[in-house]
């Protein structure tokens, strides 16, 4: 098919410019007609000379109206040419293009786009961008013209020509995949018209709804594969446990259950007591009583005689949730066993066999357990923690390790829900929105960089109350780009000074895992009172006797992850304290996180966040495992979103495997193989 064909083959290319290319990840013709503008210039308007305006981009006809004259000076070459429309008269200059001067006859017309000056005692346009008039095809000016992004080397015009010779010769090619009727119930523009509109657009509406169609498609396609992918694990037949009397464990608990947590335990236990596969993502926040909550699900499925397994994403984290699961599974006849990297080899050995032979019920570990000499006797429930941090495959492969086992999926992350649709919508989802009674909402203060000595002498005083101190710094080493404070300066200057009464430690990326680890240890011991470090610690450490956490340089996180870098503090009876230190001089910085200040909601948080920064900083890139939109914006376009959603659900409910729909299946499978080769469409 001539849309695999190789980049270089297309006119304007050829094998030099197409390394060129392959930078901006353009490989064949189909990448280089679904390479979109960034970004859009209108030159459609073509104005007289006498109506231009000094300081503005514009579009003007005139005829070149004299020679060429050259100004050399020590340090530059300055070409000049007059051109005038019969209103009016300016002078085009170029610096150190001599050869242009070559490049123009009297008398010719030409489209020029550019701003206007007043420089030289007289109107000039520097560097335009100039076309011949009488060519019927106008790329570059006269016209809605698209703006992409470049590498060193292409330039917009070459960038353009080679595009249009693209759509000319092969968009033909393009197979649209919709039927015709579903295009006009849902006043979708074809494929042909969309691609080319949303390069080379007529006009400002037809532009519209080419970007509308081609977000439409991109957000439908992903939400179709991954509503597959859900239905399909919803068809395995999984294990049906059997009911459990859960009276015991209960009564062994040292609090009551939230409504929330008691909600979200219903739909686990329906899920379980099922055949169905159980496939849940758990969304709570810091604190909120996820972890108990999956202690339930694991008891279940140990009374049934299966084996649990909870992976997280770090080594300390993985022995917290151990330590915490021995404390609720004291008194019951529950066993439990870690698997981490630290390990001795002959310490895994013995654990690996222990697995194997079924002697633990529940194992947690980290990535460690989706290693390949990993076996379990009987599993039946796979639990991750902090899903953002591992990716769908290794959700996957945990669970290919026991014969279709039931999965649980938690994080503190609050995503809005339309988002978390998105992000996990292979996944049923439930919300714990609630936190435990007794926990004290933790007091947060935003001040600026001048009370910083402040916020210190408060630290000083909660530690001499016998209590220990997050600081939290953006970056490691100083940086000349960005004057923020980083972990090694404040570590230094603090312990010279502002803490010398404190114990202080350091922790921070470029450590050894080996390191961070020790570090973190002494601090949980509490043989560390002042813990200064840059955001390693956002992740679910749990160290009751920390009330205070002072961030600096607040405004350069973004508030999600402010939010959970609060929710490191707060964990005991004691009152606890978040102090933002702002060093920005912006209002809107300031105004960003007041919200912090005025609420404890994590996804009221999220949806502020989202709202500021876009998707792509709040999800942290590439952490999602999602494909990289080419077109579609998950905040901008939500509308558009929640209108797939519906269409995708109606569509699967008349025709659950695309029977009807061959042209559709056919591009689903193309475009998403690799995510949904499991999926049961044949």
């Amino acid at each position: 098919m001539s849309l695999d064909l190789d980049i270089q083959y297309v006119k304007g290319v050829g094998p030099k410019r197409a390394k060129l290319f392959k930078k901006l990840g353009i490989d064949t013709v189909k990448d280089l007609i679904f390479y979109f503008p960034r970004d859009y210039e209108d030159r459609s308007e073509i104005v007289k000379i006498e109506d231009l305006i000094v300081g503005e981009k514009q579009t003007f006809k005139a005829y070149i109206a004299g020679s060429a004259r050259e100004v050399k000076t020590s340090r530059v070459v300055i070409t000049k040419i007059p051109v005038k429309d019969g209103t009016g008269a300016v002078e085009l200059v170029w610096y150190n293009q001599p050869y242009m001067k070559n490049n123009f006859k009297i008398g010719e017309e030409y489209i020029i786009s550019g701003k206007l000056q007043f420089k030289y005692g007289q109107l000039v346009v520097e560097n335009p961008v100039l076309e011949k008039s009488e060519e019927d095809l106008n790329l570059n000016t006269g016209r809605i013209v698209p703006v992409y992004g470049l590498t060193e080397g292409l330039t917009q015009n070459i960038l353009r020509k080679v595009i249009f010779n693209a759509l000319s010769e092969y968009l033909d090619e393009v197979e649209e995949f919709f039927e015709e009727e579903f295009l006009r119930e849902k006043g979708l523009m074809n494929l042909k018209e969309a691609l080319l509109n949303i390069h080379f657009p007529k006009d400002e509406e037809k532009l519209a709804r080419a970007k509308y169609r081609l977000k439409y498609q991109e957000l439908f396609l992903l939400q179709l594969a991954l509503f597959l992918v859900k239905k399909s694990v919803k068809e395995k037949r999984g294990i049906r446990f059997r009911k459990v009397d859960i009276k015991p464990f209960v009564s062994n608990l040292p609090f009551k259950l939230t409504s929330a947590q008691m909600k979200v335990l219903k739909e686990i236990i329906l899920d379980m007591a099922s055949d169905k596969v159980m496939n849940r993502l758990i969304q709570g926040d810091v604190g909120s009583g996820k972890t108990i909550v999956a202690a339930f699900a694991m008891y279940i499925a140990a009374k049934n005689g299966y084996q649990v397994a909870m992976m997280a994403p770090t080594e300390i984290l993985a022995k917290q949730h151990y330590k915490t699961l021995e404390e609720i599974f004291k008194g019951t006849d529950i066993r439990i066993g870690l698997l981490s990297g630290s390990l001795s080899p002959s310490g895994r050995k013995e654990v690996l066999k222990k697995i194997e032979k079924g002697e633990y019920d529940v194992v947690v570990g980290t990535h460690a357990l989706i290693e390949e000499d990993v076996s379990f006797k009987n599993l039946g429930l796979c639990i991750t923690d902090e899903q953002h941090r591992f990716g769908v495959r290794q959700r996957a492969l945990l669970a290919q390790k026991g014969e279709n086992p039931d999965v649980l999926v938690m994080t503190a992350t609050p995503i809005p829900r339309t988002l978390a649709l998105i992000l996990y919508g292979d996944l049923d989802i439930s919300i714990i929105d609630q936190l435990p009674p007794g926990r004290k909402r933790v007091k947060t203060y935003v001040i600026p960089s001048s009370m910083r000595k402040k916020a210190y002498e408060f630290a000083i005083k909660e530690v001499k109350k016998g209590r220990q101190v997050y600081v939290v710094c953006p970056l490691i080493e100083e940086s000349d780009k960005i004057k923020a404070a980083s972990a090694e300066i404040v570590y230094r200057e603090i312990y010279k000074d502002a803490f010398k009464e404190a114990r202080v430690g350091l922790l921070h990326g470029k450590m050894s895992d080996s390191d961070k680890e020790r570090i973190m240890e002494a601090f949980v011991r509490g043989e560390i009172d002042i813990l200064v470090s840059t955001t390693v610690i956002e992740v679910g450490v749990n160290v009751p006797n920390a009330t205070v956490m002072i961030v600096e340089n607040a405004e350069r996180f973004g508030l999600a992850q402010l939010h959970q870098l609060r929710g490191r503090v707060g964990r005991s009876e004691f009152q606890s304290y978040c102090i933002l230190i702002n060093y920005s001089p912006s209002e809107t910085a300031k105004k960003r996180l007041e919200v912090l200040a005025r609420t404890s909601d994590g996804f009221k948080i999220a949806e502020e966040d989202l709202t500021i920064r876009g998707p792509g900083e709040f999800l942290g890139e590439k952490q999602h495992g999602l494909p990289e939109f080419k077109i579609a914006n998950l905040f901008e376009d939500i509308d558009i979103l929640k209108r797939v959603q519906k269409d995708v659900e109606s569509l699967l409910e008349e025709d659950p495997k695309l029977e009807r729909h061959p042209k559709l299946r056919q591009v689903l499978i193309s475009e998403f193989y690799d995510r949904v080769k499991d999926i049961i469409l044949n």
